[in-house]
């Protein structure tokens, strides 16, 4: 089995002394977002052949890598890098930090233990297509022989994230926009061939409607990679979240509604502010990171913004 954590929210950003106590438990309970009682997954012993991890910042992390290390357990790590302006990105680290972060990763643990992320693509008149371009002609660069993978993918605009995006909007004065599906290919392909420039490889997460150019369809959880980090075989089934998935099977511990970024576009939280409140309540003791967020209290939004919500 696969461990994810977690595409719900960023657990080595905020949470890495709840999941040390839950490493140590081997352990952890996870609530279903769609209802249902909790089901225990295991973090180590036999049934557990690995790790991804997906986050904006791994540095608080560090000492949940070593102990993953030291229990024999392979990691591949998911770093998005976007350097988005602070209108998008409200609360995440700098792009030259974060690249710093993955070149130590892979010194650490081995190019194919890194896997960057320039997901997901916004239009904004903030970031419009030439600006993405000179985004990726320079990340790419930054990181060409610290990883050999891309993943890219437009924005999906969920209710959630058509709502964080009007809020940000109004409050930062930006205009965005969902394109058609033509001018989407037409950036995500220019933006796959400077990354194959650069010599990475250019992936499209779930969005095989806009696989163009030198694209190819992304294996987010890769047994594959994870293999080539473990120096052993992995094997997996291929169990994929939605339509055009491709990733193997995998047990997500994370949990919605708990991660403070604040990223205009997030389809995971749907108050930023509820979150915060959630992640200050949070209490690393408590075993199940749903629960534990369950004590703050919900925060009541100002009348005047009502018809925003």
């Amino acid at each position: 089995m696969i461990v994810s954590a977690s595409y719900r929210t960023d657990i080595p950003a905020f949470y890495t002394s709840w999941f040390l106590k839950r490493l140590a438990a081997g352990s952890v309970p996870v609530t279903n977002p769609y209802g249902g009682r909790p089901t225990q997954v295991p973090l180590t012993g036999p049934e557990v052949d690995g790790y991804l991890v997906w986050t904006r910042n791994p540095e608080p992390f560090a000492p949940a890598l070593e102990a993953l290390a030291q229990l024999g357990l392979p990691v591949v790590i998911h770093l998005t890098i976007t350097g988005y302006p602070r209108a998008l990105d409200r609360s995440v680290i700098a792009a030259d930090r974060a690249v710093a972060a993955a070149r130590a990763l892979a010194r650490r643990y081995g190019p194919r233990a890194v896997v960057w992320r320039y997901d997901p693509v916004v239009w904004t008149d903030a970031t419009p297509p030439d600006w993405h371009r000179r985004q990726m002609a320079t990340l790419a660069a930054a990181l060409a022989g610290t990883v050999d993978e891309v993943c890219l993918s437009a924005a999906t605009i969920y209710r959630k994230t058509r709502r964080n995006l009007d809020r940000a909007a109004a409050r930062h004065g930006f205009a965005w926009r969902d394109p058609p599906p033509e001018e989407k290919r037409a950036l995500l392909s220019d933006l796959a061939s400077l990354a194959l420039d650069a010599g990475l490889r250019p992936t499209l997460c779930s969005q095989p409607d806009l696989l163009a150019g030198p694209l190819e369809a992304a294996a987010c959880v890769d047994a594959g990679r994870l293999s080539d980090v473990a120096g052993r075989p992995i094997a997996a089934r291929r169990k994929g979240n939605r339509p055009g998935c491709l990733c193997a099977e995998s047990r997500d511990i994370g949990a919605y509604d708990t991660c403070p970024h604040g990223c205009a576009y997030c389809y995971a939280v749907s108050d930023r502010g509820r979150a915060q409140a959630r992640q200050r309540a949070h209490d690393p003791a408590v075993a199940d990171l749903a629960g534990a967020a369950a004590l703050a209290p919900r925060q009541r939004r100002p009348t005047s913004l009502a018809k925003n919500i």
